[in-house]
C-alpha cells in the first residue's frame, strides 16, 4: 500500500482538503469501445447543458481547485487543472484524446466529478510514500506530453525522487503505459466534501471492475 501525506502547506492553503486513494491490480488494454460508448454519453449531456464560461462556477470540483491555485500563487487559466482543461475541450467541440483504457477511464472518472485525478503506475515510484506539498521555484517536472513545466505555487505529489503528480499534469517518471498492471489514482477534493470524493472513488473501482480485469482494489481516504 501507498502511503499518503498531506503536507502542512496545502493544509494552510486548503485546511479542509479530502482525497481518495484507488489502488488496484489491472489490465491495460489500448481501447475499449464499451468505455467510450460512456464517454460519450457523458460528453452529450454536457455539451446539452454547460458551457465554456459556466464550469468554473457550476462545478464545485473545479472551482475549488481553481481557488487553491490562486491561494498558491499560481494562475489557473493558464496552467488549467484537468478535469477543467477535459471539459472545456468537449465544450469547444474538440475530440478527447484517446489514450489507452486505463487513462480513458480516468479521464472519465475526472469529467464525471469535476475532481483533478493522478492515475499513475505505482511501480514507478521511488519509496512507498507520497507527500502532496506545493511546487517550488525551478522545481524540476516533466509533464506528459508538456516536456518541462513550471510547477511553482502548484499543488504536487511528490516520492522520494521528487514530483509525480500536479491537478495539471502527472509526471512522464510515472506515467501510464499498457504493460502497468499495479495502479494508483488519486482522486482530489479541494472543495471537501469526503462524500463526492468517496463516490469519485467508487466510481473509478466499478470502471476497472468493468473495463480493466481488475476487483476494484482498495480505496483509501486521507486528509
Amino acid at each position: 500500500m501507498i502511503k499518503i501525506i498531506v503536507s502542512n502547506e496545502i493544509e494552510t492553503v486548503c485546511p479542509r482538503f479530502v482525497g481518495a486513494a484507488v489502488e488496484a491490480q489491472v489490465k491495460n488494454t489500448p481501447f475499449c469501445p464499451e468505455l467510450w460508448r460512456d464517454i460519450n454519453a457523458l460528453v452529450e449531456k454536457y455539451c446539452n447543458e454547460l458551457d465554456t464560461t459556466s464550469i468554473k462556477e457550476q462545478i464545485p470540483g473545479i472551482t475549488s481547485t481553481r481557488r487553491v491555485y490562486k491561494a498558491c500563487g499560481k494562475d489557473p487559466s493558464r496552467y488549467r487543472p484537468s478535469a477543467e482543461a477535459l471539459i472545456r475541450r468537449v465544450l469547444q467541440g474538440k475530440e478527447l484524446y484517446q489514450i489507452d483504457t486505463l487513462v480513458d477511464l480516468i479521464n472519465l472518472a475526472s469529467m464525471r466529478f469535476g475532481y483533478s485525478i493522478g492515475g499513475f503506475d505505482a511501480d514507478k515510484f521511488f519509496g512507498d510514500t507520497l507527500t502532496l506539498g506545493i511546487g517550488r521555484n525551478g522545481e524540476p517536472y516533466d509533464g506528459i506530453g508538456r516536456g518541462l513545466i513550471n510547477i511553482e505555487g502548484m499543488p504536487v505529489y511528490r516520492d522520494a525522487e521528487g514530483g509525480v503528480g500536479t491537478p495539471t499534469s502527472d509526471n512522464e517518471r510515472t506515467k501510464i503505459t499498457l504493460e502497468t498492471t499495479h495502479l494508483l489514482t488519486l482522486v482530489n477534493g479541494y472543495d471537501g466534501n469526503e462524500e463526492q470524493v468517496r463516490a469519485n472513488a467508487a466510481f473509478i473501482q466499478q470502471l476497472l471492475r468493468q473495463y480493466c480485469d481488475s476487483d476494484g482494489g482498495t480505496c483509501t481516504i486521507y486528509y
